[in-house]
């Protein structure tokens, strides 16, 4: 068995940061999966990450704001937007991480940057993120509608489905308790929360397909400070989109007001 370090990508890199973003009102979804099913669908050189003998699916919508690169300010009407993950967790050379079937973004210029310069799957949506609090409680309204089956560029290919998107709705008021975390809401390393949500590495490869080289990024923030929610209505093609099948409703769920996050830039790895 691979020892992991997982507390090791929580440390901040010893260079300099390529761009900030803030992330704001995040959700956490996660459903339990087949190890073996998910081994499939993964680059040969990433290994299933595990926690309580499941793989793990999330669904991870949020808003994004004083999004920029380190050496220009935030732009109004740019910088600022939405977004929505479908990811899951691996592992290399003892390096746990995320691999992200898609990411889908409220922002087309977004989009076409982290696509060629990220290296990552995504896909422009029309998104909402909304926050109300009325005589139903404290909630968080998502939803979310991919605008075109593929890519916004010519020959870059991805997991799509025509119109694929997102409608949740979560509770923060009297939802049921998270057993991995300590009084200031911050995950407790070796709990099923610190594996859902204290990631700090990417891998990548080129979504075009035209590569199969494997780069690594990293983001550094301080621990989410996390609470429980939970679900009152969710209707969810953005996971089956990525050719993964799911039932029932998200085993485990999490909210994050938000962290301010320093971007690190994509390194090849060997192999």
């Amino acid at each position: 068995m691979v020892e992991l370090d997982r507390l090791l990508p929580t440390r901040r890199p010893k260079r300099n940061p390529v761009g900030y973003q803030n992330w704001h009102s995040l959700a956490f979804l996660h459903w339990r999966i087949s190890p073996e099913r998910l081994a499939t669908m993964l680059p040969p050189d990433l290994a299933v990450d595990t926690c309580d003998g499941s793989a793990w699916i999330g669904l991870v919508p949020f808003h994004m704001s004083g999004v920029r690169p380190w050496w220009f300010p935030a732009i109004p009407g740019v910088s600022a937007f939405h977004e929505t993950n479908v990811r899951t967790y691996v592992h290399r050379d003892g390096v746990p991480g995320v691999w992200f079937f898609s990411l889908d973004a409220a922002n087309r210029l977004a989009v076409w940057i982290a696509r060629a310069r990220w290296r990552l799957a995504y896909h422009h949506s029309r998104m909402r993120v909304e926050r109300v609090e009325d005589d139903r409680g404290n909630r968080v309204i998502y939803s979310s509608q991919r605008t075109q089956r593929g890519s916004p560029t010519p020959g870059v290919a991805g997991p799509g489905l025509p119109g694929a998107g997102l409608d949740l709705e979560i509770q923060l008021d009297d939802a049921p308790g998270l057993a991995g975390l300590d009084e200031a809401g911050h995950a407790i390393p070796g709990t099923l929360e610190h594996f859902l949500v204290e990631r700090y590495v990417l891998f990548t490869h080129d979504p075009s397909g035209r590569s199969s080289k494997l780069y690594s990024g990293q983001v550094h923030h301080v621990p989410y400070p996390v609470r429980p929610a939970r679900v009152l209505a969710c209707r969810d093609s953005l996971v089956q989109a990525a050719g993964i099948e799911i039932a029932g409703p998200p085993e485990h769920v999490a909210f994050c007001e938000g962290v301010e996050v320093e971007i690190f830039g994509l390194e090849p790895l060997a192999g």
